[in-house]
């Protein structure tokens, strides 16, 4: 069968008789099985999935179907699908089935979706590379010796291994770009408040947000519209009104991109020769691109962990080994249930970002750590706007280097790091997106990112159409 790349290709071979869709599902129920060794799916819903695709298949021979009829799409293990189980990938939500369904899957459920399985990710979405899964390790398709980026690595190494059209990530500080990059994929960010979190396990709520890994502008464009939009069970969503992508435009953007990026030590040299080479491929296709400086830089990433592990700390003190989840065979009482549970529930790195968090916010350290982070948190929001009141868009690489090995990254600094270039969309809540647009010498993908201002999703699929297009 035909390696899809895209829903409209799908689409059409259905409309024209050329494919079915127990078929197709059929299909990436086959690669699943052949690639169990990449460590992807937690959990493949095959059965529901083969029931729904017949469906819907009978929805497309009567002309009912919705806008979503031959979209196979993978789910993160931190977004709750009613009767089925989520963990979040760790040991402390180890058997938990969900009793609701995200709101995001919702939506798609209602365009006639599938969804095909939940797939590996860092432990409550905390990482940069799956490696942090209690689960064990996702493998790279591209190259099985090199990790696919974190937190949302299962879901953007599903697609690439052609194991389903789409997937779904979440993105906390660069969780769905990096790992977009890593894998050759297209990964979006929308506005915080675009797309509702309710049904999403929350790593650090001011910052989390749901978006797709996709192979094209156009289906990223369609997910979003479709899982956008105003929820009432969701105090945090956006009520603005959200506009169809109609494809690109003809007038030329105005591009920023951060000088300060390409002088950081740390940034590969493949990166760097890379990211130069598409300023001047933007330019001539008749953008006007300028060096911008932004001396915050240096502070997003320390910003970023105070405030998101402050919120970590806060948010997980719900998994005590009393109401659902592990619980700690050697417990005999309240507090040896509270203590052992969580220690032999949450791995390491989740360990270190609650007792990262539960420090700063501590009496003696708030005003020192968390309020001080606060205040530096809305100087880059007021830098970054000040830049997008003179330009479209901010362009920075994805990430400092292309995809590592794997168990290669030991100091969890330099794994921070690998955030440096996404984080300031958290940090300032706007919409960002990485774009497929580059290769490194050994022909492992690159990301190139691009910022917008809140509520200017279209300005991102704008830049991407255009960008793609001209590489077809």
């Amino acid at each position: 069968m035909e390696n899809y790349k895209d829903l409209k290709t799908i689409q059409k071979d259905l409309k024209e008789g050329k494919l079915s869709l127990p078929a197709l599902v059929s299909h990436y129920l086959d690669v699943i099985k052949k690639g169990q060794d990449l460590n992807i799916f937690l959990e493949v819903w095959d059965e529901e999935a083969l029931a729904k695709a017949k469906e819907i298949q009978e929805k497309l021979n009567a002309g009912t179907a919705g806008r979503l009829a031959g979209a196979v799409i993978g789910v993160k293990d931190n977004i709750c699908l009613k009767g089925h189980k989520v963990s979040a990938s760790s040991k402390i939500l180890a058997g938990f089935e969900s009793i609701y369904t995200a709101t995001s899957l919702d939506r798609l459920l209602a365009e006639d979706a599938i969804l095909i399985g939940r797939s590996n990710c860092d432990e409550f979405a905390m990482g940069s590379s799956n490696e942090n899964s209690a689960y064990g390790a996702v493998k790279n398709p591209l190259d099985v010796t090199r990790v696919p980026g974190g937190s949302s690595g299962g879901s953007a190494a599903a697609v690439a291994a052609g194991m389903c059209l789409m997937a779904l990530g979440s993105d906390t500080g660069g969780s769905i770009r990096q790992p977009a990059s890593f894998c050759g994929l297209v990964g979006f960010k929308p506005t915080y408040g675009r797309i509702s979190r309710y049904g999403l396990i929350a790593y650090a709520s001011s910052f989390d947000q749901i978006g797709p890994f996709t192979h094209t502008i156009e289906d990223a464009a369609l997910l979003y519209e479709i899982m956008a939009g105003r929820d009432e069970m969701d105090a945090t969503s956006s009520s603005e009104k959200v506009n169809a992508f109609k494809g690109a435009e003809k007038k030329p953007l105005r591009i920023a991109y951060i000088q300060d990026c390409l002088e950081r030590e740390g940034l590969s040299e493949e990166v760097k020769k890379a990211f130069n080479q598409e300023i001047q491929n933007l330019k001539a296709q008749g953008h006007t691109l300028e060096p911008v400086s932004f001396p915050l830089l240096d502070s997003m990433i320390p910003v970023y962990y105070v405030l998101t592990t402050a919120e970590a700390s806060s948010n997980l003190a719900r998994f005590d080994g009393i109401h659902y989840g592990y619980r700690s065979k050697e417990a005999k009482d309240i507090e040896s249930t509270y203590v052992l549970s969580r220690s032999e529930g949450f791995g390491m790195e989740v360990q270190r970002r609650i007792m990262l968090g539960t420090f700063v916010l501590s009496a003696g350290y708030y005003d020192s750590y968390y309020s001080k982070a606060q205040k530096i948190r809305r100087l880059i929001k007021e830098n970054t706007e000040e830049i997008l009141k003179d330009f479209d868009l901010i362009m920075t690489p994805s990430c400092p280097s292309v995809a590592f090995p794997i168990d290669s990254v030991k100091d969890p600094i330099a794994m921070y790091l690998q955030d440096i270039f996404t984080v300031q969309a958290n940090l300032t809540g706007m919409p960002a997106i990485t774009l497929p647009l580059t290769t490194a010498d050994e022909g492992l993908p690159l990301g190139i990112h691009f910022l917008a201002a809140p509520f200017r999703e279209d300005r991102l699929f704008d830049i991407g159409a255009r960008c793609m297009h001209e590489m077809a």
